[in-house]
């Protein structure tokens, strides 16, 4: 693969507007599985190998099980989610493949039916377009796991 800019030295700021974004997500009251989980989903959609194995490692050191990490990828064929989490694992893949699947009404209104606060689905989205911002840096700079 090809060598490209190491963006958080080119771009400082940049890296800390999404550290800012971070750090609100780490204030927000969501759980840090769940975050991770959001993270991971939308990190392999994307296909950025970087932030997957981030994840999976980070994930893991939340208190995610090996099963439900190896399944992640097919969750929607798995007992292994909660109702709650899978609200959020489709809402994760509908924002991530926005312009195929445009925001469901439907998935909106089922975070709310799980329990989720107007703040919470404000909370969930801000992570999930956070992750792709990431995954855009990860791929567009042809980042790899250590």
């Amino acid at each position: 693969m090809n060598k490209r800019i190491e963006w958080a030295k080119a771009s400082p700021k940049a890296f800390q507007a999404m550290c800012g974004l971070e750090k609100a997500l780490g204030e927000s009251g969501l759980d840090h599985s769940l975050l991770e989980l959001i993270r991971l989903r939308a990190s392999q959609l994307n296909g950025c190998a970087y932030c997957v194995n981030m994840h999976t490692n980070d994930a893991r050191k939340a208190g995610e099980t090996e099963a439900r990490l190896q399944t992640v990828v097919v969750w929607e064929e798995t007992t292994f989610f909660t109702p709650r989490e899978r609200a959020v694992l489709a809402w994760v893949e509908s924002l991530t493949l926005l312009s195929i699947r445009h925001a469901p009404q439907h998935q909106y209104e089922a975070l709310l039916e799980q329990g989720f606060s107007e703040a919470d689905v404000a909370n969930i989205t801000l992570a999930i377009a956070t992750i792709n911002a990431w995954n855009r840096f990860g791929v567009g700079f042809a980042m790899l796991p250590a």
